[in-house]
């Protein structure tokens, strides 16, 4: 919670967010016609009142900046009156340079938000895109609670390689793939919404687990080499880590495949068992071309109660100062009492507190409980 407040006050900065620093150029407007007027005849504080408006640019809009700017104007105007100097040329002088940096610092102000009005345009399509894209997670499914966290690696940014999504299927079960596309950037986006796309598709039909792992390497491949000739050579890269779960509602047991992830963490009261596999499978776009037979489906007890972890390396290879990775498996068994939204925000609170808000990589983490049926 503490760095959440910090980044709230790092917000507040911001252009348009802090209304209180007004009293700023406010008190410097008041403190120069104050003391330029008791001052001795030789002494002029007049041009300090440029300062007003320039300093209001930082963090209010055009028209707060135009009124500081008029208010400095007619600050200069009182002070020559005053002064009984206001015909002269240097106050004349001084009173024209503060309307040309006042217009100036207006221009400043309406490009500036201009621009910030289309940032928000663009990032308004981009949350669309995202919700599109990474849905949310159900908060129920059958005897489950299920919750969703992602964080992003870069601070404005929305989207990433890390997914997870989920599906019910006519067997009374829910299925669900969390995974890690290799790279960032868009091609990384492309193929986290190829594997999320191939998900939906298939998982809520009869299919078993390994011909769904089947179904999203094949997808995967494809899509990453329909337009090659047949004579290039193969010299794509790309690969997904990802685990394909399935949970039945009326057996406490959970079935999965792992794919070169890292395994779940079961939790039970205050006691944590990863639930590593016998063997881990090559990722997706790896793997799927040695059939339904190369895929071997790990059964492991998850019974009322239990709550179940999955997550990303993001999560795990977080990094502090000091370069120590996150200790995940040592801070999960503090909020096993919690329900799975309140554990995410704890571990979310967490996890940035450790890195002191900068992420490496992009995290993911779904939290999911078994409750009676």
């Amino acid at each position: 919670m503490a760095l959440r407040a910090q980044l709230d006050l790092r917000r507040s900065w911001r252009p348009g967010h802090a209304p209180a620093l007004l009293v700023i150029p406010l008190v410097l407007i008041v403190t120069v016609c104050v003391v330029d007027v008791l001052s001795p005849p030789h002494i002029h504080l007049g041009p300090l009142l440029v300062a007003a408006p320039a300093l209001t640019v930082a963090f209010a809009g055009a028209r707060v900046t135009a009124l500081m700017g008029a208010l400095a104007v007619a600050a200069q105007v009182l002070i020559g009156a005053f002064r009984g100097v206001l015909a002269t040329a240097n106050v004349m002088a001084q009173i024209a340079a503060l309307i040309i940096v006042s217009v100036v610092c207006v221009t400043i102000c309406v490009v500036r938000d201009r621009s910030e009005r289309q940032l928000l345009r663009v990032r308004s399509v981009a949350a669309a895109a995202q919700s599109v894209l990474l849905r949310p997670l159900p908060t129920r499914a059958g005897p489950l609670r299920i919750a969703g966290l992602y964080i992003p690696a870069e601070e404005e940014a929305d989207l990433g390689g890390d997914l997870y999504a989920a599906a019910r299927t006519i067997h009374h079960s829910t299925r669900l793939l969390i995974g890690d596309v290799r790279g960032n950037g868009l091609a990384a986006i492309s193929n986290s919404a190829l594997l999320l796309g191939a998900f939906r598709a298939a998982a809520h039909r009869q299919a078993t687990l390994p011909r769904l792992a089947v179904h999203l390497d094949a997808a995967f491949r494809w899509d990453t080499s329909q337009w090659r000739s047949p004579t290039e050579q193969d010299t794509n890269e790309d690969f997904a880590t990802a685990i394909l779960l399935d949970i039945p509602d009326h057996e406490p047991v959970v079935h999965l495949i792992t794919c070169g992830h890292p395994p779940p963490l079961l939790l039970r009261g205050n006691e944590l068992t990863p639930l590593t596999a016998d063997a881990s499978h090559l990722p997706i776009g790896f793997g799927g071309a040695f059939g339904v037979a190369a895929y071997d489906v790990q059964t492991f007890p998850f019974e009322v109660g239990d709550l179940l972890l999955l997550y990303t390396d993001g999560v795990i290879e977080a990094r502090d100062g000091e370069g120590l990775f996150y200790p995940f498996a040592e801070r999960a068994p503090r909020w096993t009492k919690d329900d799975p939204d309140e554990l995410l925000r704890r571990l979310q609170d967490d996890l940035l507190l450790h890195v002191d808000g900068h992420l490496g990589d992009d995290a993911a983490v779904v939290a999911i409980r078994r409750l009676a049926v």
